[in-house]
């Protein structure tokens, strides 16, 4: 179940990757491919609505019952993943208005994405560090499997259902670089 889970880390890291590269497009003063980003946020949205939003349930509630202490970490990791969500609906909402050829400040779509992107790997270096630790020690295989059953299918299922959905995003994830984590 952790290798799972760091194998959907590296792949996000990827995602980020993809995303920073057009951000730093955006920061050169050049127009990056926006049907591209699109692609990227969408699949950043729903993979949080099926991964991390029940990843973060059933954590919560089980590492609170196993060890109280856990409590901090865990509400501090929702608060943040809360967070990332409105930053990456703004994000939505800005390339919604982009793709319409709305006026769009393009230093300020930089920023926000800079800072987004900032707080996302912020986000699963801390999940990294504090969650997974947390997992490791206080869930025994049961929990594990009550993990995995609350989990949609692993990390290669969503490159195999992003390639045929994506392809051109996921042409750039696989010639991005392996992430270090």
């Amino acid at each position: 179940m952790l290798t799972q889970l760091r194998q959907d880390h590296a792949n996000m890291a990827r995602m980020l990757h993809v995303l920073q590269l057009k951000q730093k497009t955006l920061a050169d003063g050049e127009r990056p491919n926006f049907q591209l980003v699109r692609e990227v946020v969408d699949y950043i949205l729903d993979y949080q609505e099926g991964f991390t939003q029940p990843l973060e349930k059933v954590c919560t509630e089980r590492l609170t019952e196993l060890d109280p202490s856990s409590a901090e970490v865990t509400e501090r990791l929702s608060q943040d993943y809360r967070a990332l969500q409105v930053r990456l609906k703004r994000l939505s909402n800005d390339l919604d208005m982009i793709l319409m050829d709305a006026v769009v400040p393009m230093d300020h779509f930089a920023e926000d994405l800079r800072a987004y992107l900032d707080s996302h790997r912020a986000y699963l270096r801390d999940e990294r560090e504090l969650l997974f630790p947390l997992i490791r020690e206080n869930f025994n295989e049961e929990d594990l499997k009550a993990l995995a059953a609350a989990l949609p299918e692993g990390a290669q299922a969503q490159l195999e259902r992003l390639q045929e959905a994506y392809p051109e995003l996921y042409a750039e994830l696989r010639d991005a670089p392996e992430p270090v984590t």
